[in-house]
């Protein structure tokens, strides 16, 4: 858990990375992610953790996927921990939620749409781990200051917090670079990519996306002084069962991230 804690603080100066797949689909998905992954941030020494959703519960659409079954898809979340040594990340919607979940992972996150729920906030914080909240696209980022203090106060000091774009009209989002430092003020900061590049409450019922942009708001992060970044990835993001449209491919992660280390490398010298 110490050295979880403090990936922001590693020998190698980089920031850390939160990556994996929106949701789980199956073993043999994740583990073909994982170990691609941790491969690459192994030799560009990027501290890594693996995440996916064991249950998508925020859908706009009944018939859209939202998980294999909730152990099931938490035990192969798992496996990664235990066969691979990585440290492991997956989201929580309700306070009942939350004692299972713990189970598995180190990292609870928070979705943005439930950043201001007390009982959820106050539950995860219980369990001991890390928890991650993501900023609400409907909140400014001196706001989360108090989601930060209801974990706080609640006796753990392991919080984290994510910026994921804030609502602009009905169907996109932008990102206030401001809010990185003020974020950080609170708690370590970290930028959701993908998901900040959404264009949800399409007419179709289905979340657009702007993945050609990925590489020029991970830039932009990494310039700003985020702590970590967070991609969602796939090897064919066209076939994925979630969220495919935002997703980056996964062979052209390792491109990206040796492109933020040369980032991060000349704004810390």
């Amino acid at each position: 858990m110490n050295q979880l804690l403090n990936l922001k603080n590693t020998d190698s100066g980089n920031f850390f990375l939160i990556a994996g797949p929106c949701v789980v689909e199956s073993e043999e998905n994740v583990f073909e992610i994982a170990c691609t992954i941790k491969e690459m941030t192994d030799r560009l020494k990027i501290p890594y953790i693996f995440k996916a959703s064991y249950r998508k519960a925020n859908r706009s659409r009944l018939d859209s996927f939202s998980g294999i079954g909730d152990v099931k898809a938490l035990e192969i979340i798992k496996s990664v921990k235990d066969r691979l040594g990585l440290p492991v990340l997956t989201d929580v919607h309700t306070a009942e939620e939350c004692e299972l979940a713990a189970k598995y992972v180190d990292v609870l996150q928070i979705p943005a749409f439930l950043c201001r729920q007390t009982d959820l906030l106050i539950a995860a914080a219980k369990t001991g781990k890390v928890v991650n909240i993501k900023k609400g696209q409907f909140l400014s980022a001196e706001a989360m200051q108090f989601a930060v203090n209801k974990v706080k106060e609640s006796g753990n000091e392991n919080v984290w917090l994510t910026e994921r774009g804030t609502t602009f009209g009905y169907q996109d989002l932008v990102i206030d670079y401001r809010g990185i430092p003020v974020m950080r003020q609170f708690a370590p900061t970290i930028l959701d990519i993908t998901h900040s590049l959404q264009q949800p409450n399409q007419a179709s019922g289905v979340t657009g996306g702007r993945p050609e942009l990925i590489e020029t708001v991970a830039k932009a992060g990494i310039a700003v002084g985020v702590d970590g970044i967070f991609i969602e990835t796939h090897p064919n993001p066209a076939v994925a069962l979630s969220d495919g449209a935002n997703m980056l491919r996964l062979d052209l992660l390792e491109n990206l991230l040796t492109k933020l280390i040369k980032i991060r490398k000349t704004i810390h010298e």
